[in-house]
């Protein structure tokens, strides 16, 4: 009979840690999301052989550990529990693990530097205890009431490194910055611990400055192979300050990307997105997603119909909406409308999750039945002002050919590459 562990939290449904383990070990996973007021009753019955403990209970349940591991009692917080044969907890800090396997991924040094530390709460604790082995010159740690806040953050706007510990951005409530960074004018580096989104706010925002980051993905794989050791009793009970493997570390990140990256497909009018998409989708077993589909669904009209209705900029403000809610998301295939490069906020939307794909098909080739701008501004004018766009926006381009199953063949193949070489 196989062993039952899991994820104890309050609110998961944005967890990737279930797919994690998938690939960990051959084991039940389950997510157990308890309220605070469950809390006391969940741990005293105990019917698990190990859990996981995220926000907001890596503290609350220190009472019921009989034993804490070295680094959970420095650190003041556990995240990994396992019950023994005769039903007793022992608490670990595997996150202290996953954090400097999170810098060593992102190729970030801490060693003599300054680093603000947002947040001050469990995850805090561990990045602080691991930036003070790391050698940190100073930690500071900036909250909502703490002495060092975000009002008066500028003062430390000398800081080479900058950690988020906070959930702020973190989906579904997508988008928010806990701080602007463009008061850092020395930063060397960004570690946000969100790993869902992929590229929060605060890392485009980087990106965009040239700022090296990294997300908290790297770490949830790691404390979970960490934890799965445990799980299955082959780790050093020391297991604290153990190295990581880094080559397993990035496979599995590999395989988890491969299953939650969007793609997200952009290209003119009738270049054959929606097509296309749907076969990809049926090949991945993934949803697939068409933004226009879902205005037409939610107007009960054609884009057609809508066109005649409003004008382009309602349309588009109606296109971004839609696109804000579904980029959000995890493991989709989307087709975007040809006109979505027409505004600069939907780079963000579609950079956050997906693997932007620029299906590219000969104008001669382009459908133009149905289609209003296609018709009233034509194809030639449309390129000219979108084609540019297309090329900027996208991470990879593919060639539209008359087999759709090779097109979608084609943009898989193209899309495991683009994971394997930027993983």
């Amino acid at each position: 009979m196989k062993k039952t562990f899991g994820l104890l939290g309050e609110k998961l449904d944005h967890s990737f840690s279930p797919l994690i383990h998938s690939f960990l070990g051959d084991y039940e996973y389950n997510i157990y999301e308890v309220s605070p007021d469950r809390l006391d009753s969940f741990m005293t019955e105990r019917r698990f052989a190990g859990i996981n403990v995220t926000i907001p209970y890596k503290q609350a349940v220190l009472p019921f550990c009989k034993t804490l591991s070295e680094e959970a009692q420095k650190i003041g917080c556990v995240n990994t529990i396992i019950k023994d044969d005769n039903g007793e907890l022992h608490g670990y800090n595997t996150d202290y693990f996953g954090f400097k396997t999170m810098l060593e991924y992102g190729g970030i040094n801490p060693a003599g530097k300054k680093v603000v530390v947002l947040g001050d709460g469990a995850s805090a604790r561990t990045v602080r205890a691991v930036l003070n082995d790391f050698g940190a010159m100073e930690i500071v740690t900036v909250s909502r009431l703490g002495e060092n806040n975000y009002s008066n953050i500028a003062q430390h706007y000398d800081a080479e490194l900058l950690v988020n510990t906070t959930p702020v951005g973190m989906f579904p409530n997508n988008g928010i910055l806990p701080s602007c960074i463009k008061g850092f004018k020395q930063l060397t580096g960004i570690a946000d611990l969100i790993y869902n989104p992929l590229k929060t706010k605060m890392m485009l925002d980087a990106g965009r400055l040239g700022i090296p980051c990294t997300n908290g993905l790297s770490m949830l794989v790691a404390q979970a192979e960490l934890a799965s050791r445990l799980f299955l009793d082959v780790a050093d009970k020391n297991v604290d300050a153990g190295k990581s493997d880094m080559t397993k570390t990035k496979s599995i990140i590999g395989k988890v990307l491969s299953k939650i990256q969007n793609i997200a497909i952009i290209g003119m009018p009738g270049c054959g997105k929606s097509t296309v998409g749907r076969v990809l989708a049926e090949k991945m077993e993934r949803q697939f997603v068409d933004i226009d589909e879902m205005i037409e669904a939610t107007a009960g009209k054609s884009i057609n119909e809508i066109f005649t209705t409003v004008s382009e900029d309602q349309f588009r403000d109606i296109e971004t909406n839609a696109l804000s809610e579904e980029s959000k998301k995890s493991g989709l295939v989307i087709a975007t409308g040809g006109g979505v490069v027409t505004r600069p906020e939907n780079l963000d939307l579609l950079r956050q999750n997906s693997v932007i794909i620029y299906l590219k098909r000969d104008l001669s080739e382009l459908k133009t039945t149905g289609r209003p701008l296609s018709n009233s501004v034509g194809i030639e004018k449309l390129a000219e002002q979108r084609l540019p766009l297309y090329e900027q926006w996208s991470d990879c381009t593919v060639q539209a050919g008359a087999d759709v199953e090779q097109t979608a063949t084609r943009i898989l193949e193209i899309f495991e590459d683009f994971i394997s070489k930027n993983n």
